[in-house]
């Protein structure tokens, strides 16, 4: 059910937050749907009516997130906003470019291993200001080592000539930035043995997914 429409916004009824119990009950594909609708609801200005200050109470003797999310720093990109999430329901790692290193793997293998979490998504979006700068070789302190590790997916793209591989060019931007989550999810399967077991087992899963910044919906890639 639904609440009146309260300043243009549609509320669904009060979302109590994650227990262990409806934590470990949730299978990896709940999970996924849980994201899947939680992003339906953000596009059509919908709402789960969250007392967050509850919700500080509720999870303040501890938290089961059903998912961790690695997405973009872009400020547009805030996956409980996005998702529809509220406290205690997701973990947040955030990096420039969504890349993958090892404090990011070992992020993900404490969240799927010892925090109960059931998914694992990895979040582009377009006109990712890091996937441009990469595009278009920008080479600038501590930002040249970042951006080094989006040139596996720069050089997975191969059907854009030559002379218009730069950051200028829009889709040759989009097709590195789908890459770039694809390369992610790889690299997560193949330098942890930890997330490749879990996942073989069935017991999470994996996708990528890619933010659309002007109409606030998600693709999702299925690993």
């Amino acid at each position: 059910m639904t609440n009146p429409a309260k300043n243009g916004v549609i509320y669904y009824e009060k979302m109590r937050v994650h227990t262990k119990i409806t934590q470990s009950d949730l299978t990896p594909e709940e999970a996924l749907a849980y994201l899947k609708e939680g992003n339906e609801r953000f596009i059509n200005n919908l709402r789960t009516n969250r007392n967050l200050l509850q919700q500080v109470n509720d999870t303040s003797e501890g938290q089961f997130p059903f998912a961790i999310i690695l997405s973009c720093i872009d400020s547009r990109t805030s996956v409980e906003l996005i998702f529809d999430q509220g406290l205690g329901d997701v973990f947040s790692a955030r990096v420039a470019g969504n890349v993958v290193n090892e404090d990011i793997l070992g992020s993900m293998e404490y969240a799927v291993k010892y925090a109960g979490s059931k998914l694992i998504l990895v979040l582009g979006h377009t006109k990712c200001g890091a996937i441009t700068s990469a595009c278009s070789q920008i080479r600038d302190g501590n930002i040249t080592h970042l951006l080094h590790k989006i040139k596996p997916a720069i050089n997975q793209e191969t059907v854009t000539p030559l002379d218009q591989r730069t950051g200028s060019n829009v889709s040759f931007v989009e097709n590195v930035t789908t890459l770039n989550v694809k390369y992610a999810m790889q690299e997560i399967m193949e330098r942890s043995d930890i997330i490749l077991q879990l996942v073989n087992e069935g017991k999470i899963k994996l996708v990528g997914g890619i933010y659309n910044v002007e109409s606030g919906e998600v693709t999702f890639y299925e690993a």
